[in-house]
This record gives C-alpha cells, structure tokens and sequence, in this order.
C-alpha cells in the first residue's frame, strides 16, 4: 500500500477502507509517514469530508493507537460525561460528587484549557496539593472506595490522536466535523467507560457556533458510540451566555462549591442535575425522573457537598480554599469573595437597556488576558485570576449599573481585559426572547426538541 493512493482515493471522494486508514495512522504514529503527506490526507478530508462508518472506523483505530484503560476492576457501569467545552463550563466538579453520591461511580479523565475555555484540570489543580496525577491502581481504589475520581489523561492514550490534532491546528483543518468526532470520540472510547454522555455546547462561546454545526457533530458522536457499543446520548447546551457567574479556575471551584451547598446560580444548577439524572439513568439507577430527583435529593441533604470534600482530601487537596474566612458566611459568599491577595477590578456599565446578547468568546478572551488561561501550551496560570459576572443576557441595565469584578494577581493587565469585557456586552430596548439551557437531545432513536 501507498499512502498518495490513499490521499488520492479521499481527494476523488472515495470511502477509505479500514486497511487504508489502518495504514495512516500506524504510519503516521511510527513516522514512516511523513507530516507532508499527513497534511494532504486530511486536508482532503476536510474537503471530501467522511461517511459515519469510516470516521467510526477511523475513531476506533486512534483508540486502540496506544493503551485502552481497563477499568473493570471498578464495580458496576462505569459512564463518562464530556464536554466540547465553553466559558464558566464547570459542571464536571459538580457532576462527579453528585452522581457518586447517588450510588454510582465515575471514573473521569479530564483535559486542560487552552485559549478562550477553561480546562476541568486547571480548575482542580486551583486547589492546593490536589493531584492530577495518579497511577492506575491509585486511580481505580479511589473510584472504589470515594465514589469518584477525576485525573488526567496518560500520556499513551490515543496517542495518534495527539499527533494528528497538532497537525490539523497548524493546517487550518481543526474545523472537519468528522475529525473532531473522531479526536474527541478516540480518547473516550480509550478511556474505558461503558456508557457516555456528551454535552455539546452551542454559541459564541463555543467551538460549535450554530445549531446546525452542533447537532452534526452531536449526532455523529453518538453514532460513534454506538457503533463501538457504548450506548451514547448528547445534549445540545447553549453557549451564548457564560455558564454560571463566575470565569477562572479558583473563583470556578468555589462556584461548584456554592452549587453543591444548594447556593448556585440557577443555569449552572438546572444543567447539572439534568446532566446527572441522565448518567444515573445509564448507570442503572433508576428512570430519568427518578435519577433528577436523587440527585435533587444529594444537594439538599448536603451528600453530595461531602462527597466532594471527600474527593479533593482523597486526591491530596486542601479544601480550606473553597471557604470564605469568616466561618459564619455561607457558600455562595465565598462566590463572590476574592482573596485579598488580589486585585479586583469593578466595571460599570456606560448605558442603560437591555442584555439582549453576549459575546461569551470575548468573555473567555478577557479571562484569560487577567490570566486565567492560557494563549500557548506553556502558558502559566494565574488560578485565582478571572471575572465575577453581575448581569447576564435577559437582564436589564442601567447606566452606572456594576456589570462584573476583574480579578488578577497582575493589575497591569485590567486594562487590555477590561476593553475585551466591555465588547461582549450588546445592549438594545427590549428585552430578548429567553433562550432554553437544553436545546435539543440526541440519541440511537434520533433527535428530540426542547
């Protein structure tokens, strides 16, 4: 086999056989196939794009590129939740005390921020001493024994998908559908869960800007899932207002923490507890309805508060970092209270109307200025650096109105951010149509309205 007759077969618009896709990414992985001839592959698969049997194929082939995780040693169904990703997106430290709490257990690898959205292990790592890092014994005792886990990825999981996803983000095709469901898709199914859950967000915070764009690549993933069994459902979630009030890691963390004391912004909340009632449901926990009220229940009976305390003292984290000083003040105090390390920065609003729309890509943007991200890999992160937001689109303004706090251990920076933050805010002189958190849900049976 040659690889420019498989660049050729995908560049006339054929479907690659599994030997020919087999073929690239071993070569490709072993180097034997150089960048040049990788780049001119998925350049026309870009162009040609793919059918759902070969990205599932394909998707299957970066899985088995380096080690697959056995978690059977972990007792029961073993579901996994991930998220394409968006600004305020921290709804996997919530998810995981909760659904543990509720009697099953998750097992979750989770990923670093890069640019305008934040990464769940930046967030974690917020919390001093907490480890990322455990090794795979550690890593499946803790699940057994807590309830719950989360770590980063190996360096040999899906180790094709590393190396061809740094390729795409310097050849102008990160944008193919079909390989970004098989980027996503390969480390999932490497990661060794049963069932999966996927939260594909939408809007201008999102890597899916459209509704149409979103539910492709939703409906393409579940076919993905399904075809290398795993039963698979995604929830289409909107990104065009942040998730949440607050943007950076520590201020994140202890907004998760204000969430599992029941003190949470109501968006952040209702997302959460649909997106455990629908794991708990695939880890045999009981009916939808059932499953959103248990996990209701592990909120308001403080469980699921405990079980996350649990969860960081397990990984090595100190939890004092959630809490305010004063021992009197109540979670959602802790929201809204920086350290006085800090420099907060208050911006006001120069007019008055209505939020009729947010620009939650700049908002991320301005976060990540303060230095809550990071623009290159090798970026370092200020954790305590981000934005308190005070109105959100759907809210009316009044000129002198405080907007959001800008915090950053940096105050040189407040200036850049500031203009950035004051861009996402469109205004107008009537109030917008309210815009559902769920969109649309996508399974094996097709796709269902909200």
């Amino acid at each position: 086999m040659r690889m420019i007759d498989v660049i050729a077969a995908k560049r006339d618009g054929h479907v690659l056989t599994r030997e020919q896709m087999q073929y690239f990414v071993d070569g490709y992985v072993a180097g034997s196939i150089p960048d040049y001839q990788a780049s001119a592959l998925l350049m026309a698969i870009y162009l040609k794009g793919m059918s759902h049997q070969e990205t599932a194929e394909l998707t299957d082939i970066m899985a088995k590129s380096g080690d697959m995780v056995d978690l059977s040693g972990i007792e029961g169904i073993k579901v996994d939740k991930h998220s394409t990703g968006g600004v305020g997106d921290k709804t996997t430290l919530i998810l995981a005390p909760i659904v543990a709490a509720c009697g099953a257990n998750l097992a979750k690898m989770s990923g670093r921020g890069l640019g305008h959205t934040g990464g769940t292990l930046d967030k974690l790592e917020a919390i001093p001493g907490f480890r990322i890092n455990l090794s795979p014994e550690e890593f499946i005792e803790s699940v057994n024994r807590v309830g719950c886990a989360v770590v980063g990825q190996t360096g040999n999981i899906a180790p094709a998908d590393k190396k061809i996803y740094a390729l795409r983000d310097v050849t102008a095709t990160v944008g193919s559908i079909p390989l970004i469901a098989s980027s996503i898709m390969s480390k999932k199914l490497a990661s060794g869960a049963d069932k999966l859950v996927l939260d594909v967000k939408v809007g201008s915070g999102a890597l899916m800007k459209t509704l149409a764009e979103a539910r492709e690549l939703a409906e393409l993933m579940v076919q993905i899932g399904e075809r290398n069994g795993r039963e698979t459902i995604a929830l289409l979630t909107d990104m065009d207002t942040p998730l949440g009030n607050n943007i950076g890691n520590l201020l994140e963390v202890r907004e998760a923490w204000a969430t599992l004391n029941g003190h949470g912004p109501a968006d952040l909340t209702q997302i959460c507890l649909i997106l455990s009632a629908h794991m708990l449901r695939l880890a045999g926990k009981g009916t939808y309805d059932e499953c959103f009220t248990s996990a209701k229940a592990a909120i308001s009976t403080g469980v699921a508060a405990a079980k996350f305390l649990e969860m960081i003292r397990n990984q090595g984290g100190d939890p004092s970092v959630l809490l305010s000083t004063d021992e009197t003040s109540s979670p959602s105090t802790a929201v809204s209270s920086p350290s006085s390390a800090v420099s907060s920065h208050p911006v006001y609003a120069t007019e008055s109307g209505w939020i009729t729309s947010m620009d939650t890509e700049a908002l991320g943007i301005s976060s990540m200025l303060l230095g809550a991200g990071r623009q290159t890999k090798d970026d370092v992160i200020d954790y305590q650096a981000g934005i308190i937001l005070n109105l959100k689109t759907g809210m009316q303004v009044s000129e002198g109105d405080l907007l959001g706090t800008l915090i950053t251990t940096d105050p040189t920076k407040f200036s850049e951010a500031e203009t950035v933050f004051r861009s996402a805010y469109h205004l107008g002189s009537a109030e917008p149509a309210p815009t559902p958190l769920i969109l649309e849900q996508i399974d094996k049976n097709g796709i269902k309205k909200f």
